[in-house]
């Protein structure tokens, strides 16, 4: 089967281009045309992948800048494959969001920022050349600067500084870190310059040149997540960002950043990987700790799911970082799309909740059980599969995560371990406040509506789906996640092995 990438890539740009020149009623409607376009390829690609192969399928590789050894190299391996269907996923979710409620102001452009941000978020995924990657990662930042500073809070100017300060700066490191890995790396035939990532990786690169690029590929990443101490911007962005909005960034957009790590920086920088090792999963511990320890204190819902993806974002980064410990990876990979599966409808749900209660803050909502039975079921199912449960996938990408974490790194892993229960602790705070309790001065009923119900519905089934039967996609990703650990685990021995 041919499944040519370009389509699953551009479909959301051009059809929300073409909206962005229609009537305003039609825009949001061809948005949603282009995502359910590149829904449907990506379920293509699920059912059509094999399975038992670690090498790049549907590839799609032209010719695009040759002085420079630049390609427009695209291709889908166990690494990409899930993102790339939780992308689609969440994207045309909130594209059929604005469908039913759409913003009261300048619609065209929204739908069309969507549209390049869902684009943008694609080829990040699904590049393979480094430089396509870097274009990509920086192009992300374009349409979220547009759709908070024009669509976002009270506080939206200082919000979106914050977000293009923080995330250029890292951007601007990462393109000097690639250019200078092609360069270094003479990878190419001949020795000519080459920045694909495959080429990249079977290339040798010094050890003290892999020490400084592996930092600023990590400052970029690590910013773009948040991770700890390094989320400076997401306070004010949470905060500020239009709730649909922020249900595909926090779902996907961080998700990119920990992708990086797999995609890029193991695999190419397998000596400095070994190196860092221990930096890297002391920030992800200083991650969940900090960022349970915060979403428990917080009484303002964005905050709450804000810093509850920065604990599970550090969760990913042990994962990722269990260096030679496969398990711990796919639990890595098995936890993005699970974070983002529920992270993006309980972002619906908190807008649906502020549009009954009148508030962001949980102290003042309550009694929302008694008169919307309906929406606080699915929020209960919601919120429970993100406690761990065992039946839930994210019992079962944690269980790999930590399982991967004792291999290697038994202190951190127990320290770790006491972020899973600190998760049961703030979200079923956040939910008994936002649900029980006190009882509104009126007893009418706001329960869910049809139109809110087309969108809630299909992802609350879709995380059931995906907690009852999660082993599909750890077959899928485990032939490439062995080839990608394996480079850094081969450095590893081979520095415990070095007298």
């Amino acid at each position: 089967m041919t499944i040519h990438l370009s389509i699953l890539l551009f479909f959301p740009l051009v059809l929300a281009s073409l909206g962005a020149l229609l009537p305003r009623a039609i825009a949001p409607v061809a948005l949603l045309v282009g995502s359910l376009v590149s829904l449907a390829y990506a379920v293509l690609l699920l059912f059509d992948f094999d399975t038992g192969s670690d090498a790049l399928q549907y590839v799609t590789d032209d010719s695009w800048i040759d002085e420079l050894g630049v390609r427009y190299m695209l291709g889908v391996d166990g690494l990409n494959l899930w993102p790339i269907g939780l992308t689609t996923v969440l994207f045309a979710a909130s594209a059929l969001w604005i469908c039913v409620r759409p913003p009261a102001a300048r619609t065209r452009l929204y739908a069309f920022h969507l549209g390049l941000a869902e684009t943008a978020v694609l080829g990040a995924f699904m590049a393979q050349d480094l430089i396509l990657f870097v274009l990509f990662f920086d192009l992300m930042l374009v349409p979220f600067y547009f759709l908070i500073g024009q669509w976002g809070g009270p506080d939206r100017v200082a919000a979106t500084f914050k977000l293009v300060v923080y995330t250029l700066v890292g951007s601007l490191l990462m393109l000097a870190a690639a250019v200078a890995t092609g360069i270094t790396a003479d990878a190419g035939p001949q020795g000519e310059t080459s920045f694909s990532m495959s080429a990249l990786a079977q290339a040798p690169i010094g050890d003290s040149a892999q020490r400084w690029i592996f930092v600023a590929f990590a400052l970029a990443f690590l910013i773009k997540m948040p991770s700890f101490p390094f989320h400076g911007w997401m306070p004010d962005g949470y905060r500020n960002m239009p709730l649909p909005v922020l249900a595909v960034f926090s779902g996907v957009l961080s998700k990119v950043a920990a992708y990086g790590f797999l995609r890029v920086v193991l695999p190419i920088f397998p000596a400095a990987t070994q190196d860092f090792q221990l930096v890297i999963l002391l920030l992800a511990l200083g991650s969940i700790l900090y960022g349970s320890a915060q979403a428990f204190t917080q009484t303002n819902a964005r905050l709450i799911l804000g810093y509850s993806s920065m604990a599970q974002l550090g969760f990913i980064t042990l994962g990722i970082f269990a260096l030679g410990q496969a398990a711990g990876a796919q639990g890595a990979l098995l936890q993005m799309v699970n974070h983002g599966l529920v992270v993006a409808p309980l972002f619906f749900i908190i807008a649906l909740l502020v549009e009954r209660t009148g508030s962001e803050d949980i102290r003042e909502m309550g009694g929302v059980a008694f008169r919307a039975p309906v929406l606080s079921a699915l929020f209960l199912v919601v919120a429970l599969a993100t406690l761990a449960m065992p039946g839930s996938a994210n019992f079962a990408g944690e269980f790999l995560i930590l399982l991967g974490m004792f291999n290697a790194k038994l202190a951190i892993a127990v320290i770790a371990f006491t972020g899973v229960a600190l998760a049961s602790v703030y979200m079923l705070r956040m939910f008994i406040r936002a649900v029980h309790n006190r009882v509104g001065p009126t007893s009418k009923s706001f329960d869910l509506s049809a139109r809110d119900a087309l969108v809630l519905v299909p992802l609350v089934l879709v995380i059931l789906a995906f907690g009852v039967y999660p082993q599909q996609a750890l077959r899928h990703s485990e032939a490439t996640v062995q080839k990608v650990v394996g480079a850094a685990g081969e450095a590893t021995a081979q520095q415990g092995a070095t007298p």
